[in-house]
């Protein structure tokens, strides 16, 4: 494992499909809203993706510059991120999909 850290950046369709997903604001049924889970739930992901980029799984085998990051949240039941590592080296979050509940 390296010390080194990465620098992580979020590309637009995630903060889309976050709010497409969680909406802007909590719901009536306790579903977080999308600035919920951008302070609460990403930040891990995006910390695990910066310092251990070279230990998670490779989301296409052969291709290590793509991973996958799958874990439980805080506030969702479940998180799977794709993330690219780009030729400046820094890693690009692609996708993400989460899973409210169990």
């Amino acid at each position: 494992m390296s010390n080194h850290r990465r620098v992580v950046r979020v590309s637009r369709d995630v903060f889309d499909e976050l709010d497409l997903v969680l909406g802007p604001g909590r719901g009536e049924d306790g579903t977080p809203s999308a600035n919920d889970f951008l302070t609460i739930d990403l930040l891990p992901v995006v910390d695990a993706f910066a310092t251990r980029f070279d230990d998670l799984p490779e989301l296409i085998p052969g291709r290590p510059d793509y991973r996958i990051l799958i874990s439980g949240g805080v506030l969702v039941h479940a998180i799977a991120v794709a993330g690219q590592l780009v030729s400046d080296g820094t890693i690009e979050i692609l996708k993400i999909r989460i899973e409210l509940r169990s």
